[in-house]
């Protein structure tokens, strides 16, 4: 069956049947449509107050707008997305499920964009997510001040990184542990997947640039670029940068998907960080 949109009409009739107590199956059968269409329509769009059809389609033409900037990704190919973002699969996974199977394939980069796009369209394909970030709270008035200065945006990195045609781009974070004070710093190669996972007792600019350093120093001679967030954990940037020989790059704030590799990553793992436990795990 070739997957089209529901129309607005068709959101009327699914409200209007479901009212009536009619269950998926009976409602696809009735409008000629599959299971799994319905199903979605009805997880997607649902609001607090029940599935209305208007607020449902609202949040359709806001969410196909929102991704006008991917029209040569089918609506087939999305549906597969959703299905596999349903069950608990990665961007990355999904985008590599793809490749493998021949279909129109899709960047995980852009799969992050259609579910923040999602997101801001009302609906829920976010909550999928295996890593979901929230904000740091700033606990003082000295930590409020001021950014890490002489920053190179991800905007001016080269084009090369996104198209994965070489070794040696980099992305890092900080995962920080219990208690806030102890914390795991990873870094991962875009190419590869090579991953490196650090413990640091310290979340302090100095810590965690001395192990980025130490990580990276015996493949200096392939450490192309460096992606990182904004935390202040990263602002001896040019200190690292200068000791790898590499250029550093800031993503734009609360846009992981921008690391989505390194992201992905730090959500597939739980790790306890244990007291003075210096450890270094590689993961080819």
């Amino acid at each position: 069956m070739i997957y089209t949109h529901l129309t607005r009409d068709e959101r009327y009739q699914i409200a209007i049947l479901a009212k009536a107590n009619f269950n998926q199956s009976e409602i696809a059968k009735m409008m000629d449509r599959d299971k799994s269409s319905i199903s979605r329509e009805l997880r997607r769009n649902r609001g607090l107050r029940g599935y209305r059809p208007k607020q449902a389609n609202d949040k359709a033409q806001e969410r196909r707008l929102a991704c006008a900037n991917s029209p040569r990704v089918a609506d087939s190919t999305w549906a597969v997305v959703e299905e596999k973002l349903a069950e608990a699969w990665s961007p990355e996974q999904i985008s590599g499920h793809l490749e493998a199977r021949c279909q129109p394939g899709v960047s995980y980069e852009s799969i992050y964009q259609y579910i923040y796009a999602d997101k801001r369209a009302g609906g829920s394909l976010h909550k999928t997510l295996r890593c979901q970030k929230t904000r740091k709270k700033r606990s003082s008035g000295r930590e409020r001040r001021g950014t890490i200065s002489r920053q190179v945006s991800i905007e001016l990195r080269p084009a090369i990184v996104l198209e994965r045609a070489r070794f040696g781009d980099w992305e890092a974070d900080l995962v920080i542990g219990a208690g806030q004070k102890q914390a795991l710093v990873t870094i991962n190669e875009r190419v590869s997947r090579y991953s490196i996972i650090f413990h640091v007792p310290f979340k302090t600019a100095q810590a965690v640039g001395d192990a980025l350093i130490t990580l990276l120093k015996p493949f200096a001679h392939c450490v192309h670029t460096l992606t990182t967030d904004n935390g202040k954990e990263f602002s001896q940037h040019e200190r690292i940068a200068s000791a790898l020989s590499a250029d550093f790059f800031f993503a734009h704030p609360y846009a992981s998907w921008e690391r989505g590799a390194n992201e992905n990553m730090n959500g597939g793992f739980k790790l306890e960080v244990q007291p003075y436990a210096d450890r270094t795990l590689t993961v080819p």
